[in-house]
């Protein structure tokens, strides 16, 4: 891929630039307008977008939402409990303050990617450039907009959309309306002026976006309880192509670099990914092999899409795409639509999925109701959806145990709102979640 080189336009702007043979404003000279009112500046801005999400280890908003989602739902465990505010997210509840590193770097990362996208989503009618060069930058700020706003929706129970002094508040629903919203107004623009060779030329290669801003449609449509247009948005999705972040040994892979490369930080629990009772996994899902090694016992435990600093990590998966279809049918009463759904979940072999992703298992053969079929969907969520950052807010969604009640599944519900927040917004809610 091309190398990733990490500058400054204004204060506390982190831009992106290509090292390539495009030529793109000078960051280190550059003002504010100068930026904002150029095509290549603002194309410049959006390399960022994707830079501060996904690169920097446990320090990006990727590394942070995997490790912490993983080690609050027992996906995963800390290796070394010197490190402190891992173990923190583990053992969870009251042990979680509000000075936590880790959650502190999710709220921060997560707001200062969803204040750069709102400048690029701003500036954008200020260039005068082809339609679809603007369609690409704006459907670049609003994928990682929605990101930004959909990272928060499902760590946090409010946050503020809006920079400023004492920002207000809003809840996470509202966060997830608003992701969507932005992602909505973005695919009717391509739709309308489809992106241009100028644009994907200049960006960083990797994100397929036409397919991008529709999985994340049905992605936060599902968590905001919306299962039509869940339905409608995952049934766009072409699941036979890659929507990817790429890395290589500047720009590393996030969690192969913070944590799977070494024994020192966290991994998965075991080779059952944490899972007991109903949710475990069959002995014979091959998706274990997929997302678990056990060759090496000196080794990390964690393979699937972290296996190397240049491993890409998809943007969502074509199982994640059959799953939305077969849970938002299933909460529509619409069993027998589920169970097709998953069916291609379940008989998907590795060689028929575009990221090798394979359970190869028979097709579901339990009870034919709702509450058999949730149970069955979101068993194969925390296994097809192994390390993604997204089983915390799958156990809350589908009412699994929370913390302190038997059985528990998780150790917190929501996290507290970083001190650093609390001191500088006066809108902060008095009380954090329990």
């Amino acid at each position: 891929m091309k190398k990733l080189i990490i500058t400054s336009v204004m204060a506390g702007l982190l831009v992106l630039q290509n090292a390539c043979t495009q030529e793109y404003l000078n960051p280190g000279t550059a003002s504010q307008p100068q930026v904002v009112s150029s095509a290549d500046g603002l194309i410049t801005v959006c390399n960022s977008l994707q830079y501060r999400y996904s690169v920097g280890g446990g320090g990006s908003l990727l590394g942070a939402a995997v490790s912490a989602s993983g080690l609050t739902t027992n996906e995963m465990i800390v290796l070394n409990q010197g490190n402190g505010e891992e173990f923190a997210l583990q053992q969870g509840q009251g042990n979680v303050s509000n000075t936590n590193g880790v959650v502190r770097t999710i709220w921060t990362q997560a707001q200062l990617l969803r204040s750069n996208a709102d400048l690029v989503l701003a500036s954008v009618n200020n260039v005068t450039t082809d339609a679809g060069t603007k369609s690409g930058i704006v459907a670049y700020g609003s994928i990682f907009r929605a990101l930004a706003l959909g990272t928060l929706a499902q760590f946090f129970q409010s946050a503020p959309i809006v920079t400023g002094t004492n920002s207000p508040f809003i809840e996470r629903a509202q966060l997830l309306k608003e992701a969507i919203t932005s992602l909505e107004s973005a695919a009717t623009a391509v739709a309308a002026n489809p992106v241009s060779a100028n644009f994907t030329g200049k960006i960083v290669p990797g994100v397929d976006i036409t397919n991008t801003l529709q999985a994340l449609i049905a992605r936060y449509a599902l968590m905001a309880g919306d299962n039509d247009k869940a339905l409608a948005a995952a049934a766009k999705v072409d699941l036979t192509k890659k929507s990817v972040f790429n890395f290589d040994d500047t720009s590393r892979n996030p969690m192969f670099f913070y944590a799977f490369s070494n024994v020192n930080v966290v991994a998965p629990t075991n080779t059952a990914l944490g899972l007991t009772g109903a949710l475990a996994p069959s002995a014979d899902d091959k998706r274990i092999a997929f997302y678990t090694q056990t060759a090496n016992p000196r080794a990390n435990l964690g393979t699937g899409f972290y296996t190397a600093n240049n491993t890409p990590i998809p943007v969502y998966l074509p199982g994640e795409m059959l799953l939305i279809q077969a849970e938002a049918s299933a909460r529509k009463g619409d069993i027998p639509g589920a169970i097709t759904a998953l069916n291609k979940v379940l008989t998907k072999t590795a060689t028929t999925d575009a990221f090798g992703v394979g359970a190869a298992l028979p097709a579901y053969s339990g009870a034919q109701t709702a509450d058999a079929v949730l149970v069955e969907i979101l068993r194969n969520r925390n296994i097809e959806l192994a390390y993604s950052g997204l089983r915390l807010e799958d156990s809350r969604r589908f009412g699994r145990p929370g913390p302190g009640a038997a059985g528990s599944e998780r150790t917190r519900n929501y996290y507290p709102y970083p001190r650093i927040e609390r001191e500088n917004n006066t809108s902060t809610p008095a009380t954090d979640p329990a």
